[in-house]
Protein backbone atom coordinates (compact mmCIF):
# COMPACT_ATOMS: atom_id res chain seq x y z
CA UNK A 1 0.00 0.00 0.00
CA UNK A 2 2.78 2.54 0.43
CA UNK A 3 2.04 5.90 2.10
CA UNK A 4 -1.32 6.45 3.40
CA UNK A 5 -3.65 7.36 0.26
CA UNK A 6 -5.22 10.42 1.89
CA UNK A 7 -1.88 12.23 2.80
CA UNK A 8 -0.46 10.89 -0.63
CA UNK A 9 -3.33 12.15 -2.74
CA UNK A 10 -3.14 15.77 -0.71
CA UNK A 11 -0.19 16.36 -1.28
CA UNK A 12 0.78 15.21 -4.70
CA UNK A 13 -1.74 18.27 -5.30
CA UNK A 14 -0.09 20.45 -3.79
CA UNK A 15 3.09 19.58 -5.74
CA UNK A 16 0.72 19.94 -8.51
CA UNK A 17 0.03 23.60 -7.97
CA UNK A 18 3.14 24.69 -6.56
CA UNK A 19 5.26 24.85 -10.05
CA UNK A 20 2.11 26.98 -11.63
CA UNK A 21 2.38 29.43 -8.11
CA UNK A 22 5.95 29.97 -8.83
CA UNK A 23 5.92 30.78 -12.28
CA UNK A 24 2.95 32.69 -12.09
CA UNK A 25 4.73 34.71 -9.28
CA UNK A 26 8.10 35.08 -11.70
CA UNK A 27 5.07 36.57 -14.11
CA UNK A 28 3.97 39.21 -11.52
CA UNK A 29 7.59 40.23 -10.78
CA UNK A 30 8.52 40.08 -14.44
CA UNK A 31 5.65 42.83 -15.75
CA UNK A 32 6.39 45.21 -12.58
CA UNK A 33 10.26 45.56 -13.56
CA UNK A 34 9.00 45.58 -17.68
CA UNK A 35 6.93 48.59 -15.54
CA UNK A 36 9.48 50.15 -13.57
CA UNK A 37 12.58 49.74 -16.45
CA UNK A 38 11.07 49.49 -20.43
CA UNK A 39 14.93 48.56 -21.60
CA UNK A 40 14.07 45.12 -19.67
CA UNK A 41 10.81 44.46 -21.59
CA UNK A 42 12.94 45.16 -24.96
CA UNK A 43 15.63 42.62 -24.11
CA UNK A 44 13.30 40.10 -23.05
CA UNK A 45 11.72 40.11 -26.29
CA UNK A 46 15.36 39.94 -28.02
CA UNK A 47 15.96 37.06 -25.52
CA UNK A 48 12.78 34.97 -26.52
CA UNK A 49 13.83 35.79 -30.73
CA UNK A 50 17.32 34.37 -30.06
CA UNK A 51 15.69 30.85 -28.22
CA UNK A 52 13.61 30.79 -31.43
CA UNK A 53 17.07 30.92 -33.56
CA UNK A 54 18.47 29.08 -31.31
CA UNK A 55 15.94 26.15 -31.52
CA UNK A 56 16.58 26.54 -35.35
CA UNK A 57 20.22 26.42 -35.78
CA UNK A 58 20.03 23.31 -33.75
CA UNK A 59 18.14 21.94 -36.40
CA UNK A 60 19.40 23.26 -39.44
CA UNK A 61 22.24 22.66 -41.71
CA UNK A 62 25.64 23.90 -42.37
CA UNK A 63 28.32 24.57 -39.25
CA UNK A 64 25.73 23.83 -36.69
CA UNK A 65 28.13 24.25 -33.64
CA UNK A 66 30.03 27.23 -34.83
CA UNK A 67 26.31 28.58 -35.33
CA UNK A 68 24.85 27.36 -31.87
CA UNK A 69 27.95 29.29 -30.10
CA UNK A 70 27.66 32.73 -31.66
CA UNK A 71 24.19 32.51 -30.70
CA UNK A 72 24.92 30.88 -27.57
CA UNK A 73 27.36 34.08 -26.83
CA UNK A 74 25.16 36.38 -27.57
CA UNK A 75 22.47 35.28 -25.23
CA UNK A 76 24.84 35.51 -22.30
CA UNK A 77 25.75 38.80 -23.50
CA UNK A 78 22.03 39.98 -23.50
CA UNK A 79 21.37 38.55 -19.87
CA UNK A 80 24.74 39.70 -18.49
CA UNK A 81 23.14 43.69 -19.66
CA UNK A 82 19.66 42.32 -18.52
CA UNK A 83 21.15 41.84 -14.63
CA UNK A 84 22.69 45.15 -15.19
CA UNK A 85 19.59 46.89 -15.44
CA UNK A 86 17.76 45.39 -13.11
CA UNK A 87 20.50 46.17 -10.30
CA UNK A 88 20.76 49.78 -11.55
CA UNK A 89 16.95 49.80 -11.39
CA UNK A 90 16.84 48.61 -7.82
CA UNK A 91 16.16 44.93 -8.15
CA UNK A 92 18.32 41.55 -7.54
CA UNK A 93 19.94 40.72 -10.25
CA UNK A 94 17.60 37.42 -10.05
CA UNK A 95 14.45 38.99 -9.17
CA UNK A 96 12.36 38.11 -12.81
CA UNK A 97 13.85 34.19 -11.97
CA UNK A 98 11.31 31.36 -11.08
CA UNK A 99 12.09 30.64 -7.33
CA UNK A 100 11.20 27.14 -6.38
CA UNK A 101 10.72 26.51 -2.79
CA UNK A 102 12.99 22.85 -4.07
CA UNK A 103 14.98 23.55 -6.57
CA UNK A 104 16.41 20.01 -7.14
CA UNK A 105 13.01 19.26 -8.36
CA UNK A 106 11.61 22.44 -9.28
CA UNK A 107 8.42 22.01 -7.27
CA UNK A 108 6.99 18.84 -8.86
CA UNK A 109 8.26 16.06 -6.28
CA UNK A 110 9.90 14.23 -8.59
CA UNK A 111 13.57 14.04 -10.20
CA UNK A 112 14.10 11.50 -13.17
CA UNK A 113 11.21 9.78 -12.41
CA UNK A 114 11.96 9.44 -8.89
CA UNK A 115 10.31 10.85 -6.05
CA UNK A 116 12.36 13.58 -4.58
CA UNK A 117 13.34 13.83 -1.23
CA UNK A 118 11.82 17.26 -0.30
CA UNK A 119 7.72 15.34 -1.56
CA UNK A 120 9.45 12.40 0.74
CA UNK A 121 9.72 14.39 4.33
CA UNK A 122 6.61 15.96 3.28
CA UNK A 123 4.87 12.11 3.25
CA UNK A 124 6.79 12.06 6.62
CA UNK A 125 5.74 14.71 8.41
CA UNK A 126 2.03 14.09 7.04
CA UNK A 127 2.24 10.58 8.17
CA UNK A 128 3.41 11.20 11.79
CA UNK A 129 0.76 13.75 12.08
CA UNK A 130 -1.82 11.14 10.71
CA UNK A 131 -0.37 7.71 12.60
CA UNK A 132 -1.90 8.76 16.07
CA UNK A 133 1.41 8.91 18.21
CA UNK A 134 3.45 12.55 16.53
CA UNK A 135 3.95 13.08 20.08
CA UNK A 136 5.40 9.77 21.27
CA UNK A 137 7.41 10.07 17.71
CA UNK A 138 9.07 12.72 18.44
CA UNK A 139 10.79 11.66 21.52
CA UNK A 140 11.05 7.74 21.55
CA UNK A 141 13.55 6.08 18.92
CA UNK A 142 15.49 2.86 19.17
CA UNK A 143 18.51 4.62 20.06
CA UNK A 144 17.09 6.35 22.95
CA UNK A 145 15.64 3.16 24.54
CA UNK A 146 17.86 2.84 27.59
CA UNK A 147 18.85 -0.90 28.40
CA UNK A 148 20.18 0.80 31.72
CA UNK A 149 16.77 0.21 33.25
CA UNK A 150 16.69 -2.99 32.77
CA UNK A 151 19.92 -4.30 34.42
CA UNK A 152 18.46 -5.63 37.21
CA UNK A 153 19.90 -9.24 36.75
CA UNK A 154 22.01 -10.52 33.59
CA UNK A 155 19.52 -12.81 32.19
CA UNK A 156 17.29 -9.47 32.79
CA UNK A 157 19.43 -7.56 30.38
CA UNK A 158 20.20 -10.29 27.81
CA UNK A 159 16.73 -10.96 26.95
CA UNK A 160 15.18 -7.20 26.69
CA UNK A 161 18.01 -6.65 24.45
CA UNK A 162 17.46 -9.60 22.58
CA UNK A 163 13.46 -7.82 22.53
CA UNK A 164 15.10 -4.43 21.33
CA UNK A 165 17.16 -6.28 18.93
CA UNK A 166 13.78 -8.33 17.62
CA UNK A 167 11.74 -5.36 17.07
CA UNK A 168 14.63 -3.14 15.03
CA UNK A 169 15.23 -5.77 12.73
CA UNK A 170 11.26 -5.69 12.45
CA UNK A 171 11.10 -2.35 11.60
CA UNK A 172 14.54 -2.13 9.65
CA UNK A 173 13.14 -4.88 6.94
CA UNK A 174 9.25 -4.17 7.37
CA UNK A 175 7.58 -5.14 4.29
CA UNK A 176 3.64 -5.00 3.36
CA UNK A 177 2.13 -7.93 3.22
CA UNK A 178 5.01 -10.52 4.00
CA UNK A 179 5.88 -9.04 7.58
CA UNK A 180 4.82 -11.07 10.99
CA UNK A 181 2.62 -9.65 13.41
CA UNK A 182 3.89 -9.22 17.48
CA UNK A 183 2.12 -9.10 20.35
CA UNK A 184 4.00 -7.94 23.54
CA UNK A 185 3.02 -9.55 26.80
CA UNK A 186 4.14 -7.46 29.99
CA UNK A 187 3.64 -5.30 33.00
CA UNK A 188 3.41 -1.03 32.79
CA UNK A 189 6.76 0.58 32.54
CA UNK A 190 8.66 -2.16 30.65
CA UNK A 191 9.01 -0.23 27.12
CA UNK A 192 6.02 -2.11 24.92
CA UNK A 193 5.01 1.38 24.25
CA UNK A 194 8.68 2.61 23.61
CA UNK A 195 9.62 0.26 21.57
CA UNK A 196 6.37 0.32 19.79
CA UNK A 197 6.79 4.13 18.94
CA UNK A 198 10.36 3.23 17.54
CA UNK A 199 9.14 0.91 15.00
CA UNK A 200 6.39 2.94 14.23
CA UNK A 201 9.05 6.00 12.94
CA UNK A 202 11.23 3.53 11.30
CA UNK A 203 8.57 1.78 9.14
CA UNK A 204 6.84 5.54 8.47
CA UNK A 205 10.19 6.59 7.56
CA UNK A 206 10.87 3.90 5.19
CA UNK A 207 7.45 4.57 3.28
CA UNK A 208 4.64 2.59 4.99
CA UNK A 209 1.14 4.02 6.50
CA UNK A 210 1.14 3.21 10.11
CA UNK A 211 -1.52 3.41 12.49
CA UNK A 212 -1.33 3.39 16.06
CA UNK A 213 -4.00 3.29 18.73
CA UNK A 214 -5.04 2.65 22.03
CA UNK A 215 -7.62 -0.25 22.12
CA UNK A 216 -10.12 2.35 23.77
CA UNK A 217 -9.58 4.76 21.20
CA UNK A 218 -10.52 1.94 18.90
CA UNK A 219 -13.27 0.41 20.39
CA UNK A 220 -14.93 3.74 20.74
CA UNK A 221 -14.76 4.54 16.98
CA UNK A 222 -16.26 1.50 16.28
CA UNK A 223 -19.14 2.11 19.13
CA UNK A 224 -19.24 5.37 17.75
CA UNK A 225 -19.69 4.42 14.01
CA UNK A 226 -22.70 1.79 14.76
CA UNK A 227 -24.53 3.49 17.66
CA UNK A 228 -23.45 6.89 16.37
CA UNK A 229 -24.94 6.07 12.72
CA UNK A 230 -28.32 5.12 14.49
CA UNK A 231 -29.03 8.19 16.39
CA UNK A 232 -27.16 10.82 13.76
CA UNK A 233 -27.23 9.38 10.60
CA UNK A 234 -23.46 10.43 10.55
CA UNK A 235 -20.08 9.14 12.13
CA UNK A 236 -17.13 10.99 12.22
CA UNK A 237 -15.22 7.67 13.10
CA UNK A 238 -13.13 6.49 10.01
CA UNK A 239 -12.72 2.58 11.06
CA UNK A 240 -11.59 1.42 7.68
CA UNK A 241 -7.92 2.68 8.18
CA UNK A 242 -8.10 0.01 10.75
CA UNK A 243 -8.30 -2.82 8.35
CA UNK A 244 -6.32 -1.28 5.54
CA UNK A 245 -3.16 0.66 6.52
CA UNK A 246 -0.03 -1.66 6.38
CA UNK A 247 0.99 -1.56 10.27
CA UNK A 248 -1.45 -1.45 12.71
CA UNK A 249 -0.18 -1.01 16.27
CA UNK A 250 -2.88 -1.65 19.16
CA UNK A 251 -1.64 -0.12 22.42
CA UNK A 252 -2.66 -1.01 26.25
CA UNK A 253 -5.48 -4.35 24.74
CA UNK A 254 -7.25 -4.68 28.26
CA UNK A 255 -8.12 -1.12 29.43
CA UNK A 256 -10.77 -1.26 27.48
CA UNK A 257 -14.74 -2.34 28.38
CA UNK A 258 -15.19 -5.94 27.64
CA UNK A 259 -18.37 -6.96 26.39
CA UNK A 260 -20.01 -8.83 23.49
CA UNK A 261 -19.65 -5.81 21.29
CA UNK A 262 -15.92 -4.90 22.08
CA UNK A 263 -14.94 -8.49 21.59
CA UNK A 264 -16.65 -9.33 18.71
CA UNK A 265 -15.12 -5.44 17.13
CA UNK A 266 -11.56 -6.85 18.21
CA UNK A 267 -11.80 -10.38 16.46
CA UNK A 268 -13.04 -8.73 13.00
CA UNK A 269 -10.05 -6.51 13.13
CA UNK A 270 -7.46 -9.52 14.00
CA UNK A 271 -8.90 -11.69 11.61
CA UNK A 272 -9.73 -9.48 8.61
CA UNK A 273 -6.05 -7.99 8.86
CA UNK A 274 -4.51 -12.04 9.04
CA UNK A 275 -6.70 -12.30 5.95
CA UNK A 276 -5.92 -9.76 3.97
CA UNK A 277 -1.72 -9.94 5.57
CA UNK A 278 -1.86 -6.37 7.21
CA UNK A 279 0.77 -6.67 9.95
CA UNK A 280 -0.39 -5.84 13.51
CA UNK A 281 1.60 -5.43 17.02
CA UNK A 282 -0.47 -5.83 19.87
CA UNK A 283 0.73 -4.44 23.44
CA UNK A 284 -0.79 -5.51 26.24
CA UNK A 285 0.19 -5.61 30.15
CA UNK A 286 -1.62 -9.04 30.38
CA UNK A 287 0.08 -12.56 31.08
CA UNK A 288 -0.30 -14.74 28.28
CA UNK A 289 -2.28 -16.53 31.10
CA UNK A 290 -4.58 -13.34 31.85
CA UNK A 291 -4.94 -12.97 28.33
CA UNK A 292 -6.26 -16.19 27.93
CA UNK A 293 -8.91 -15.71 30.65
CA UNK A 294 -10.41 -12.08 29.23
CA UNK A 295 -10.48 -13.05 24.99
CA UNK A 296 -12.75 -15.44 23.38
CA UNK A 297 -10.80 -18.56 22.32
CA UNK A 298 -11.47 -17.51 18.69
CA UNK A 299 -9.27 -13.83 19.58
CA UNK A 300 -6.79 -15.85 21.94
CA UNK A 301 -6.06 -18.97 19.29
CA UNK A 302 -5.88 -16.37 16.37
CA UNK A 303 -2.97 -13.90 18.24
CA UNK A 304 -0.89 -16.29 19.98
CA UNK A 305 -1.11 -19.02 17.13
CA UNK A 306 -0.67 -16.04 14.26
CA UNK A 307 1.56 -13.85 16.40
CA UNK A 308 5.44 -14.01 17.20
CA UNK A 309 4.86 -13.71 20.87
CA UNK A 310 7.57 -11.21 22.86
CA UNK A 311 7.39 -11.15 26.85
CA UNK A 312 8.76 -7.91 28.31
CA UNK A 313 10.45 -8.35 31.58
CA UNK A 314 12.04 -6.34 34.03
CA UNK A 315 11.16 -3.34 36.33
CA UNK A 316 9.13 -0.32 36.04
CA UNK A 317 11.26 1.98 33.66
CA UNK A 318 8.64 4.54 34.60
CA UNK A 319 8.95 4.18 38.39
CA UNK A 320 12.69 3.93 37.99
CA UNK A 321 13.14 7.52 36.16
CA UNK A 322 11.02 9.11 39.01
CA UNK A 323 13.55 7.61 41.77
CA UNK A 324 16.33 8.63 40.04
CA UNK A 325 14.84 12.51 40.42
Amino acid sequence: MGYNKDNYNRIREEYNTKYLRAREAADLRRTEVHLAIPAVEELDRALNGLGLEIMKAAVGGGDVEARLAELRTRNEELQALRRDLLVEGGFPPDYTEVKYECELCADSGFVDFKMCRCMRNKLIQAAYASSGMATLLESQSFENFDLDYCTATPQTLRHMTRVRDIMKQYADTFEAGVSENLVLFGGTGLGKTHLSTAVARTVIERGFDVFYVSAVGMLSDFEYQRFGNSVSGDSGADTGRYYDCDLLIIDDLGTEVNNQFTTSVLYNVINTRLNRRHATIINTNFSQDEFRKRYWDRITSRVLGEYRVLPFVGCDVRAQKLARK
